[in-house]
């Protein structure tokens, strides 16, 4: 890592780190690749991709097992490897705790809005508030706001981390290492859209969960055990330090979840309240994990999924957390120093050089071989996250925006969009990089938590007043999300201005920066929401019955009103087509279709003649058969919207008796290490 100004980014962070990957390493990567790209074409090949359903949703036919993987892939990045492996040899066991607070929230997701999202029948989360409270404004701001987060706390995030630890093991220039990953990612979430993206997170998971424990146990050897790591953490104190100050120096409440509710990091009734707001909106709210939920052939299915995300969000602690603690103990001079210089040297960054903890268990502990796999596991994750959040993005962009631009755009039109946006947005995301490097004391994850706890708790608000509060109405949700966004947007844009000063320098940023932790900033943040929300609904007129009608929680099994609307694009190019072939089959006669049939046979020699190179490339991107007329995608219809919310009496028991086993261990493990 680096700061802004750093000249450098190809310093190496130790002298006796490698250079290049062995043999065996290159073949691992090898393999690797190979397999990622054999399920990529196999799910290309096995999915219809060229219709917005098929590539948006993956044809809305997916099992348990791969969207509770996919969740799971999405969530956890190589932001997570870096971030949560950095926080945790910089500050303890703190950050685990947004881990098992998404535990919570993913399964609030299952059971509570799912439903809701699965009985309105949409396909992205703007769309949702569009149709529960009418109008285009909110749809167009939440969708607008959605990238930009997706840019700040997501893209840029994950890109970063992935190539500081390429930079760790190939000295590769930063930049050179993140355009090399996005040719790698943007090539098979371009064609194979969420179909792709999802059964490609399935393998994914399975090769991060084999190389990251593989690293953990060979962590543990390497320290002496459990107890070595307990009594270790807090003697890791780096040779060179800032006399008569705590500089460098593990916190004493390193293995605890709650902490003072004032002077601590991450203080306790922050924990509780105020990093559950933000985890709602990712875990419930966000286009990319609900995406995959409502990709789920039915309910029970989405279900499964998310309790397999659950399960498997037990993991990170002692994957990610654990390692990064003894990370610090066996390199404490490099990963724990404390002198801006000493930093400086080992890692480009000044502010501190945690986020290497984990490259450089990788690239110190392991031998050949499992160097590569864990390079591997680093590219799934990376690739994983990055391409989840490309499909969303481009889902909101392409149905969102677009649409409403173009109103009589066809799915061939649509299709097209929502590749090219890609491309758009990694540009985009290239250039926040340098920002990244240089906030939040070099602590990866607690910056992206910081930052989500700016945006995200007016729109968690809004949704929570929507699902479960029938009389939310249009004018109370825009005047709640429009006020509370400006004032987080103020406390961002403070918080970049006035960055924390290092643990030797004298605090001087404005009182409301630097007296308000961000936890304690949502719960304020929130609360003010809400209250416009609600005031502003009470105080205007009732939603119509269309805006609350399958719509909320207590409206979910209403029946569905088939409205007799006049034919739209989808209808009109069939029944103009008819006409045409019936006028033309009553005014020509024999000549005239003697003609055609010729015209006919002209044209299908002509087609088949056309280029294999260019049909090879329109399948390679799903669009090899463009759909007839140019009318935009019909709602699915309405025995589909009811079905769906069925569930089996048998699988309904088995699900809910899994969610009393994984309620039951989150809360063990939040009390034990409370």
């Amino acid at each position: 890592m680096e700061s802004i100004n750093s000249p450098s980014t190809t310093a190496p962070v130790v002298e006796t780190s490698p250079t290049s990957l062995a043999t065996a390493d290159i073949v691992v990567l090898i393999l690797y690749f190979v397999l990622v790209l054999a399920v990529g074409l196999w799910s290309m090949w096995k999915t219809k991709r060229g219709t917005v359903n098929g590539y948006f949703l993956a044809g809305k036919n997916m099992t348990w097992w791969p969207v509770g993987a996919s969740l799971f892939a999405s969530n956890v990045g190589s932001g997570h490897f870096i971030g949560l492996a950095g926080s945790g040899a910089a500050a303890g066991i703190g950050a685990v705790a947004y881990e098992w607070n998404g535990l919570l929230m993913v399964l609030l997701l299952g059971w509570l809005y799912l439903p809701i999202y699965v009985a309105s029948g949409v396909t992205t989360m703007p769309e949702y508030l569009q149709r529960r409270f009418g109008g285009k404004r909110i749809q167009l701001f939440i969708a607008v706001l959605y990238l930009f987060i997706y840019i700040f706390t997501k893209i840029s995030v994950d890109m970063y981390a992935g190539a500081v630890f390429i930079q760790l093991a190939l000295q590769w220039n930063i930049y050179l290492a993140v355009v090399v990953l996005l040719s790698i990612t943007a090539l098979y979430t371009v064609a194979g859209g969420l179909a792709a993206v999802i059964y490609t997170d399935a393998v994914q998971t399975l090769i991060m969960l084999v190389g990251a424990l593989t690293l953990m146990v060979f962590s543990f050897a390497e320290v002496g055990g459990w107890q070595a790591l307990l009594d270790g953490y807090h003697s890791a104190i780096p040779s060179i330090r800032e006399p008569n100050t705590t500089c460098g120096i593990p916190r004493e409440d390193a293995f605890h979840l709650f902490r003072h509710p004032v002077t601590s990091d991450l203080p306790w009734p922050g924990v509780i309240v105020g990093m559950t707001i933000p985890s709602m909106w990712y875990w419930c709210t966000d286009q990319v994990i609900v995406q995959r939920s409502l990709a789920a052939k039915n309910l029970i299915h989405a279900k499964g999924g998310s309790l397999l995300a659950a399960y498997l969000k037990v993991l990170p602690f002692f994957m990610m957390v654990l390692p990064g603690m003894i990370s610090r103990i066996l390199f404490t001079d490099e990963v724990g120093c404390a002198d801006p210089d000493v930093c400086k040297a080992v890692c480009g960054n000044p502010v501190g050089c945690s986020d290497i903890a984990y490259p450089k268990l990788v690239m110190e502990l392991l031998p050949s071989g499992l160097r590569g796999l864990m390079m591997a596991v680093m590219l799934a994750a990376l690739m994983s996250s990055l391409t989840s959040i490309f499909n969303s993005s481009s889902t909101i962009f392409t149905m969102d925006l677009w649409r409403h631009i173009r109103k009589r755009a066809s799915e061939w039109e649509l299709m097209i969009v929502g590749r090219v946006f890609v491309l758009v947005l990694v540009v985009v995301s290239v250039l926040w990089i340098p920002l990244v490097q240089a906030s939040q004391g070099g602590q990866l994850f607690i910056y992206i938590q910081a930052i989500s706890t700016f945006l995200q708790p007016p729109v968690s608000v809004v949704f929570i007043a929507g699902c479960f509060w029938k009389r939310t109405n249009e004018k109370g949700a825009f005047w709640g999300l429009l006020v509370g966004l400006i004032i987080g947007s103020v406390r961002m844009i403070l918080d970049f201005v006035y960055p924390a000063p290092l643990c030797f320098e004298d605090d001087t940023r404005p009182a409301v920066v630097k007296n308000v932790h961000y936890l304690y900033f949502s719960m304020m943040l929130s609360v003010i929401t809400m209250v416009i929300v609600v005031c502003v609904s009470l105080a205007t007129e009732e939603p119509t019955p269309e805006q609350i009608s399958r719509l909320t929680w207590f409206s979910r099994f209403d029946e569905v009103k088939v409205a007799e609307e006049p034919a739209h694009t989808d209808m009109e190019a069939p029944e103009m087509k008819d006409r045409s072939e019936k006028h033309v089959q009553g005014t020509s006669g024999n000549g005239a279709l003697h003609e055609d049939r010729q015209a006919s046979v002209s044209t299908q020699a002509s087609v088949s003649a056309a280029s294999r190179l260019k049909r090879t490339c329109l399948w390679l991107c799903g669009l090899d058969k463009p759909p007839e007329g140019n009318g935009s995608p019909a709602p699915p219809p309405p025995d589909a919207i009811i079905n769906s919310l069925e569930e089996q009496p048998c699988m309904r028991g088995v699900v809910d008796a899994n969610l009393i086993v994984c309620l039951s261990v989150a809360v063990f493990l939040i009390a034990y290490w409370a």
